[in-house]
């Protein structure tokens, strides 16, 4: 009698494993909640002929910009969780948009990560010449002069806003951030002399050379672009900023879809050339499960709820 119920178990799990075995069996909708033309874009577009050639269907790209991505990120967890429509994801968007805002469309949690393959860490940059030499200068500077240095950021609760607020609770100083709407506003800002510092990432400071100096990275390591920089945590401040790049889909999407997305985005993110390429221009490679994203996300939501409610009430 064991035996039979042990083949009818066994029967009854055919379909499921027909299922496994043959995803995908149509094209998966590949969305970037941004702009055509942006870095979103290009990274998808570079993705896609990959995808296609180790899932064996196409990968249509669609677009749905708008709300910092917050309009496609509500139209993503709309769609029906079977593996065939995929969402570009940004940390630390998915998380501080929800919080900071009622109408975001969208919770963190009904995102599901497949992965994260790229890190743009943050830093505190001034011009060659300014005044300031070191972090341990502004920050006394800060202190004696509340809100007279001006920091520019990328806008409104996104990875800049957020290091900000960090840094004032941690410094004890206050500065002026300055919001700006996107990166090239911000970079165009501190290069004319309208604000005294900025938070760039990498691949923001690395064009300019030696026309900028850079204070402190917020890293846990030196960033291999810039082995000599020192980071927040060796000066004494426990502050991690980076934007990371990824995919998710709508949370309940069946696990059989999730791993077979998971492993071809995960070739790609460990392409020799891949990882060359992201390096030159600044970006740091690498390759998060989605168990290990979802740590992170966990993580860093922990962290800055309280620092959101408290400067949203």
């Amino acid at each position: 009698m064991r035996k039979f119920y042990t083949i009818l178990a066994s029967l009854l799990l055919l379909p499921t494993l027909a299922l496994a075995d043959g995803y995908p069996e149509k094209n998966v909708v590949y969305q970037i909640t941004f702009n055509p033309g942006g870095g979103s874009d290009i990274r998808a577009r570079q993705q896609q002929p990959m995808l296609e050639a180790d899932l064996g269907v196409k990968i249509p790209i669609q677009y749905k910009p708008g709300g910092g991505g917050s309009l496609g990120w509500a139209e993503l967890v709309k769609k029906k969780p079977d593996g065939y429509f995929m969402s570009g994801i940004n940390i630390p968007h998915i998380i501080l948009q929800p919080l900071a805002r009622d109408n975001a469309g969208y919770e963190t949690e009904q995102i599901e990560p497949i992965i994260l393959f790229q890190q743009i860490p943050f830093g505190l940059t001034v011009m060659a010449d300014s005044p300031f030499k070191t972090l341990d200068e502004l920050v006394s500077y800060a202190k004696e002069n509340p809100g007279a240095v001006t920091i520019g950021g990328s806008g409104t609760w996104d990875a800049t806003h957020i290091a900000h607020l960090q840094f004032e609770k941690m410094t004890g100083a206050k500065f002026t951030y300055v919001p700006h709407k996107g990166g090239k506003p911000k970079q165009t800002a501190l290069l004319g002399g309208h604000t005294m510092a900025s938070w760039f990432g990498v691949s923001e400071w690395l064009p300019y050379g030696d026309k900028v100096r850079n204070l402190a990275v917020a890293t846990n390591e030196p960033v291999e672009t810039n082995p000599d920089l020192p980071t927040f945590k060796s000066l004494g401040y426990e502050l991690l900023s980076s934007v990371y790049h990824g995919v998710g889909v709508p949370a309940g999407t069946p696990a059989d879809a999730v791993a077979r997305l998971e492993a071809a985005f995960t070739d790609i993110a460990n392409d020799p050339e891949v990882r060359a390429r992201k390096l030159k221009d600044g970006i740091l490679p690498i390759a998060m499960s989605g168990a290990d994203a979802k740590a992170l996300i966990a993580d860093r939501k922990e962290i800055w709820a309280p620092i959101v409610e408290e400067f949203t009430q």
